[in-house]
Parts: C-alpha cells; structure tokens; sequence
C-alpha cells in the first residue's frame, strides 16, 4: 500500500450519462431517442425497467448540485441528450426547455465551482436520426458536428472540457457488431468497422469545428473517451502471449486512439490481421475500411487529453479463430479468461483488478507519449437494494485509487484526474436498475427518487479533501 497525494490541481470528479440519470423521456419536447424505443419493448430490459423516469435528474438540479457540493468534487461528467435539444436530430427542431435544463445545470455547477465535463454523444440517438440509418450513414457526420456545433455555441463560454464519444468500440461492437445495445444490428464482421470509420470521422470533424471556431475565445480541451480493460499475457514469458495481449488492446483501444494520437490510421495488427483474413474470406478487399492521406492528415491529433473508462482486468492467450461466420472478435485471434480469486460484482464481466490499473496507466503513458490522462468512469456494481453500508465499494475505491497514485507518483504518468462511476445508482443499460454503483443510493420504489449518500460517498470525500491517500498522523 502506497501513501502520497496528487498535484493540486488534481480534478477529483463524479460520472453520470444522460440517459442513465436524466428521466422526463418524453419532457418538454424532447423526442423519442434509440434507447427509449428499445426499452419500451417488454423483454429488452432486466425486470422490464426503463430510463422513462430514471433518477429524476431533469427535475431535481437544485438537489444533484447539493450533493456534488457535499462531495467537494473539482468536476462533474454528465452528458448532453442529443434528442432533448433537438428532438429530431436536426438543429431546425431546437428545444428550449432542453436548453434551458442544460443551462442550469451548467450554471449551477460554475457557481459552486464546479468544472463541468460534457460528453455529447453518451449512446442516446435521436430515433429520427437512426431512421436514416444510424451511424451506418455518412450524413451522421456532419449532422453531429452541427450538433456539436450548437453545444459549442450555447455552452461553451462556460463549458471548457468537452468529450465526442463515450466508449466508442461499444457503439461501434456491442451496437452493431452482436446487435446486443440497440439499433440491435448483428452484423459481426463488417458493421463495426464501417461504424468505427464514421464515427472516427466524425470526432475529427467535431474536433476541427471546435479548434476552428471557438478554441481562440473559449480556450477549452476536447477528446473522446475510449473503455480499456487491462490484460495480462497469461504466460509473460511467451511472445505469443505478449503479441496477444498487444493484438487484445489494440483492437480494443488503438482502433480509436491510435488515428488520434498517432498517425491518423489504424493499428498495423489492425491493418494486417482484418486485411489477411478477408483474404482467406475470398473478399475482394479488406473487410477494415481504408482511410485517404486526406482523412489520414485529418484525423491525426484530434485530442488535447487521453481520456478512458475503465473497470476490470483479464489474461489473454494467443488463439487460432475460425474463418468463418467474419467477426471482429474471431479477428483479434485472442482468448481472454479471468482468474477465479479475483473479486465479483453485479456485472459478471467486471472483477476486481486493482494492479491492472497501475500497468493499464504506464500502457498508455508508453504507447502514446505520455499524454495528459484523465480515468473518466471508474467503480464497482454491488447487486442490492440498499448498500448504504457499501464498504466493498470502499475498498474498491481504496485500492483503485492507490494503484492510480503509485502510477502517478512512482511511475511519472501525466494522470491529470480520477472520476468514479457513478455519482449515483442509475439505470444500468441491460441490467436496468440491479447493478448499483453509485455513491449516493436512489430509490427507485419512491416516486420522489430520494438520494441517500452511502458510505463510499463519506470516503470519497475524504480522499478529495485529502487530495489523495496522505500517511496518517500517527505513521509519520
């Protein structure tokens, strides 16, 4: 266990997603978003829930910044609802009363203090943008960047931190890849690379817009916001491991972060591992789309910070995949296990690895650079009613947070900011209301939706004020 603390101006902050916390679906205006279609289906949602009400977030501002206050956080990370703003998609339909909950939130939140940190695109399509063929369409380019655009303008003379996508390779895979998250399509082997391409473009595009018009007079950062898990060679002696490890993170994280932060294009395993299978496929080109020097030239850098999400860790060992059904994940040509003494949670792909952390930090610290890095969503799901007396979140915390420190201390990563998922208990995507992983409870049985902080909230609190994990008095 390390002791020590970070630079003072460390941003300690919460999470939360539009979707997930908001409610008042059909509000105000508001239209009808992907998410909102596809939980109204009986069947799609555990326990049939939906984010229709959520955690009432759209009529209880005044008590989200309260709390926020009470934590002490530098930061809050929520998301703007694309179809509350413009319920169809298009900036000719433009919501008032969307802009105006935006508009307090943001308010409030500078009042006390408190950086705000706005992802634009957090999964919630507007359904009349998905009725046009979803981020299948090349239209979804520009009819996001003038999205983002509005964003820009409305908010940006306070808003100075800006995410494009939250965890894309989820759009791009769990989306369209096993059809899992809506739009629902199951098209495995070609459907996530076409998306990736689009949505790639569409950062860089969002990225320019803000670089070209509004960074001079607003002077904020912008990136996008990638989820990595960790994984260790299950044989660290073995090249073949270690090359599928690599293989592993870089399908996962380089497919998105490398054009950014490197070359403006995919990975070379990328590149070379999608391209030779579709040979073997008989196809007459590679099933990976190809960029121009064009796209290439302006793709490269289009991030100011290197912002992820992260939750658990796994071992990886080289596989030899079938050729057929084609699907990015038989691409990869990896097999990934977990080790059975490490802790579970509510979300069985999620255990508890907290050295993972420390090697995932000083990955990212080589492979690009050292680049600024900001842990966006970082926490554990606890299966339960109430857990106010959370005190496995408490160690989740404690140790994922120590393992940070030691990368940032011992290590000399460029960490810049830790945020923990989630603020509070929210609607979970599948898993609808079971998982809970914030650090204030909600009941959901109450139509009033009170908040209860739990104990990690006491705790995260403490580290804040403390800027991390000092020595105690007595040990000094």
């Amino acid at each position: 266990y390390f002791y020590g603390t970070f630079p003072e101006d460390f941003m300690w902050g919460v999470s939360s997603s539009a979707y997930q916390v908001e409610g008042g679906w059909d509000a105000d205006g508001k239209g009808p978003s992907i998410w909102d279609n596809f939980t109204h289906v009986p069947g799609n949602i555990k326990n049939n829930d939906t984010g229709d009400i959520a955690c009432d977030s759209y009529h209880k501002v005044e008590e989200d910044i309260y709390l926020l206050r009470a934590l002490g956080v530098k930061n809050y990370r929520f998301s703007l609802s694309w179809p509350r703003i413009f319920p169809n998609g298009r900036n000719n339909s433009i919501n008032s009363h969307g802009v105006d909950y935006y508009n307090r939130l943001i308010d409030g939140l500078v009042a006390n203090n408190i950086t705000p940190i706005v992802t634009l695109y957090h999964w919630d399509l507007p359904q009349a943008l998905q009725d046009i063929g979803g981020w299948e369409s090349s239209a979804l380019i520009d009819l996001f960047d003038s999205f983002a655009d509005f964003c820009f303008r409305t908010f940006g003379d306070r808003v100075k931190f800006w995410i494009t996508f939250n965890e894309p390779q989820v759009i791009a895979w769990v989306g369209y890849g096993i059809g899992a998250f809506p739009p629902n399509v199951n098209d495995p082997g070609s459907a996530p690379y076409r998306v990736a391409h689009i949505l790639l473009k569409a950062h860089a595009k969002v990225y320019h817009t803000y670089d070209d018009k509004y960074r001079a007079s607003q002077g904020g950062v912008i990136a996008l916001c990638p989820n990595i898990d960790w994984v260790e060679p299950k044989t660290p002696s073995n090249p073949r491991d270690i090359e599928a490890a690599d293989r592993y993170l870089q399908f996962l994280v380089g497919w998105f972060t490398h054009p950014i932060f490197k070359n403006g294009d995919y990975p070379d395993v990328m590149k070379w591992k999608v391209g030779n299978r579709s040979e073997l496929q008989n196809l007459p080109s590679s099933r990976l789309p190809v960029f121009t020097a064009e796209e290439r030239e302006y793709i490269r850098g289009t991030a100011d910070v290197f912002c992820f999400n992260t939750y658990t860790s796994k071992i990886v060992t080289h596989a030899t995949t079938r050729l057929k059904p084609f699907s990015y994940e038989y691409d990869q040509e990896v097999l990934t296990e977990v080790d059975s003494s490490w802790p579970s949670s509510a979300v069985p792909e999620h255990r508890a690895v907290a050295w993972g952390l420390r090697r995932l930090l000083n990955w990212i610290k080589e492979e690009y650079g050292n680049p600024p890095i900001y842990i966006m969503e970082n926490g554990v799901g606890i299966k339960t009613k109430s857990d106010v007396d959370d005190s496995t979140r408490i160690f989740y915390y404690k140790t994922y947070i120590d393992e940070a420190l030691k990368a940032y201390k011992l290590d000399g990563v460029n960490l810049r900011g830790y945020n923990a998922w989630s603020f509070m208990d929210d609607f979970e995507w599948l898993s609808g209301y079971d998982p809970r992983f914030g650090l204030h409870q909600v009941d959901f049985d109450n139509p009033n939706r009170p908040r209860t902080p739990k104990r990690s909230a006491v705790y995260y609190a403490e580290i804040i004020r403390n800027n991390g994990i000092p020595l105690p008095k007595e040990d000094e």
